[in-house]
């Protein structure tokens, strides 16, 4: 952790995958990878151009929201093999809220995989990577939130300990643990 409270971002490594902290540079590899409209079946939207990836991850290195409520914690995941990059994860950590008996840090935690890498279990991998780091870093809450129907994310989610909620959010199920 950092002095401010951050905590302070680093390379990650599990026995099939690395996690990267993600740089502006990343947007060049990255945009064919994620230029998939299928991987938006879920999650709405459309893929971003080189430009528009550029300019999200200039916003994500800066490592926090505009109004200093939220540090964003962002990997490339890449194979340990090849280094070939498959995908991303992210953090999004909340402030500290304090309760009567404790000081507590939630994370909103999120994975992407590129449909060629799919299946190989490297989004439970990654994800796994993140939550343990994050974990051992004083995060006690990790939040999802996923699709009803998309059911790779759920498992990978359970594989984290989470589980879902009755909260609805855009159509998606918060899952918490």
């Amino acid at each position: 952790m950092t002095g401010d409270g951050d905590l302070g971002i680093e390379p990650l490594s599990g026995p099939s995958l690395v996690l990267e902290p993600l740089r502006i540079s990343h947007a060049d590899e990255m945009a064919p990878l994620l230029n998939d409209r299928a991987l938006h079946t879920f999650i709405g939207g459309s893929p971003d151009t080189l430009e528009q990836l550029s300019e999200r991850y200039a916003r994500q290195v800066r490592g926090r929201s505009p109004d200093g409520s939220e540090q964003w914690l962002n990997w490339i995941v890449r194979r340990t093999d090849t280094g070939e990059a498959v995908g991303t994860v992210q953090a999004t950590v909340a402030k500290v809220a304090r309760t009567a008996s404790e000081d507590q840090r939630t994370a909103e935690v999120a994975w992407v995989i590129a449909r060629p890498h799919q299946r190989r279990g490297y989004a439970r991998e990654a994800a796994q990577l993140m939550a343990t780091w994050l974990r051992r870093n004083g995060v006690g809450v990790l939040i999802a939130h996923i699709h009803p129907e998309h059911v790779a994310s759920a498992t990978v989610a359970r594989s984290l300990g989470l589980a879902p909620t009755d909260v609805i959010v855009d159509g998606e199920v918060r899952w918490q643990g």
